[in-house]
């Protein structure tokens, strides 16, 4: 099968960093990429705004600018992507977070490599040989490295990154009903690695370049730390839970955005 790949960009805020996200598709060779969808999680601020103003000057490939019905959160926002694209037949779906931390160059080797079709998940990693990070503390850097260990001792394998800002997805991945009961918050990445470790799919690590110097975090560090080890918990003690419980907070049947602006720079007008 011919790849389609998607690239979701999730954003909620990001009015100052949006155009500077873009801009980085500048040096992608055309051809790589089948789309890209712009999905503003409700922001307070001018991100959809900033992303229009953009979509002029993007030529690597169709973009599209949508925006939640709701505020779903991050996790929420991967459902919202995932559904379309199953609906309209993407094989791969890349994700990269709008704030501006991660480099979409870097996703580049991996595609060319092949390795997203062997894989059914290609996690970017920060913390690992190869990768740089840059505006992180070095107590972040040690917390993230002390619960990479932990998942890893739990999983029974190498973890390089509990949730970064840019990963790849086999359509294996959100074709099944694998994502529907996830947290839509802040802990779906940590639940979605612990899933797939469980359902037995293939995951690879790969590093990342990642920095951190005007984006807005919306960690809380102490909340966080208990709820991203409790990912690890249920894997451990209680499996049967994690495959069919409920862990929204506002369980929703779906998650649904609309399309606000669409530009393609092989169409003579705008679409």
């Amino acid at each position: 099968m011919t790849d389609r790949i998607l690239v979701v960009i999730p954003c909620y805020n990001c009015e100052t960093q949006i155009g500077r996200v873009l801009s980085q598709f500048q040096s992608v060779p055309h051809g790589i990429f089948n789309e890209v969808l712009v999905l503003d999680n409700r922001s307070v601020d001018s991100t959809v705004h900033a992303a229009i103003e953009n979509l002029a000057v993007f030529s690597s490939c169709p973009i599209v600018v949508a925006r939640n019905r709701d505020n779903y959160n991050l996790g929420g926002s991967h459902k919202a992507a995932f559904a379309y694209a199953l609906a309209r037949g993407f094989t791969h779906v890349v994700v990269l977070h709008g704030d501006d931390q991660g480099r979409i160059s870097d996703v580049l080797p991996l595609l060319a490599s092949g390795a997203h079709r062997v894989h059914d998940a290609c996690l970017g990693a920060r913390f690992m040989a190869g990768a740089s990070i840059e505006g992180y503390s070095t107590f972040r850097r040690i917390g993230n490295r002390v619960f990479n260990m932990i998942f890893q001792v739990v999983l029974r394998r190498r973890v390089s990154d509990l949730g970064s800002g840019l990963n790849v997805f086999r359509r294996a991945v959100f074709e099944r009903e694998l994502t529907r009961r996830l947290p839509d918050d802040l802990y779906f990445n940590p639940y979605l690695l612990v899933t797939l470790v469980d359902r037995g799919m293939r995951i690879k690590f790969f590093p990342i370049s990642w920095r951190e110097d005007d984006q807005v975090s919306n960690v809380r560090m102490a909340s966080q730390a208990l709820r991203t080890l409790g990912a690890a918990r249920e894997y451990a003690t209680n499996r049967r839970f994690l495959r069919t419980g409920e862990h929204r907070r506002v369980p929703r049947d779906e998650y649904v955005f609309d399309v606000i602006a669409e530009h393609d720079p092989a169409s003579p007008r705008p679409l």
